[in-house]
């Protein structure tokens, strides 16, 4: 049965989108047919994550009639399914955005997981993403305008009918993250389905168009998205690959002798 994830924030820079495709590419890793969708067509930046800034057909001709979804479709990094949107600014004002249920209707028909990275903040653009989807998961930073806005997002997706699965907080330091944790959980009324620490991975990965997860498999943001793919597909931990399976007697032996020559 397919599900459909939309990826959403309050407000630009939460790394909504790095997160979206990260997952997708976590998900395609774990042999599951995922289909990830630029749904923010005036402020695209999913294609330029991924290189495909410049492919012939890419949402906007979709939505301006031009085009069938499949010709919009392309191959990404392990597998992975991409439905970029267009940068160009005549593209997005042809653009129709009611026609983006059609357009889903097609995707949920050819995949397993389709995961929409919806616009930022509150717009019209960006309620059917939310409204569609099986679940919305808000993407944060632990800052308190990045905290309010997720709520405006969180109580708009309820008040269209859509449902908030639980937060990712990105960027996490490492210091307090229990406590954060349980704040965001209190502030927002939903579950905190895991944590994306700081990582400078992250930045050289995108520097080179690359998920981190396929660029530095082994980084500290990549085991712990590889854990939030798994969570959501339902994979067993010993499944997920990378260094989180490091058995006990590993980690126990890193402890032991940290710091010793």
């Amino acid at each position: 049965m397919v599900r459909v994830f939309t990826f959403a924030s309050g407000k630009g820079g939460t790394g909504k989108t790095t997160a979206t495709v990260n997952i997708g590419t976590c998900l395609a890793q774990f042999g599951k047919n995922t289909i990830i969708m630029d749904a923010d067509i005036g402020m695209a930046n999913l294609g330029l994550a991924l290189g495909l800034e410049d492919v012939p057909v890419t949402l906007h001709e979709v939505l301006a009639g031009k085009a069938n979804v499949q010709d919009a479709i392309y191959e990404g990094p392990a597998g992975v399914k991409v439905v970029p949107s267009g940068i160009s600014l005549q593209g997005f004002q042809q653009a129709n955005p009611e026609l983006l249920k059609d357009v889903l209707k097609d995707l949920v028909e050819v995949c397993d997981y389709l995961l929409i990275d919806a616009p930022a903040g509150i717009s019209r653009d960006g309620i059917i993403p939310l409204a569609v989807a099986d679940d919305v998961i808000l993407i944060v930073n632990p800052e308190l305008s990045s905290i309010v806005d997720a709520l405006k997002t969180k109580i708009l997706t309820e008040v269209i009918g859509g449902h908030v699965f639980g937060v990712i907080i990105n960027r996490a330091g490492i210091d307090k993250s229990e406590v954060m944790v349980q704040k965001m959980e209190k502030v927002l009324g939903v579950r905190v389905i895991g944590t994306i620490p700081e990582d400078p991975n992250i930045r050289k990965a995108a520097s080179a168009k690359t998920p981190v997860v396929i660029k530095y498999p082994g980084s500290p943001a990549s085991v712990a998205i590889r854990n939030l793919a798994g969570e959501l597909a339902g994979i067993p931990m010993e499944q997920r690959g990378g260094k989180s399976q490091e058995k006990f007697i590993e980690r126990f032996s890193k402890v032991l002798f940290r710091g010793k020559k």
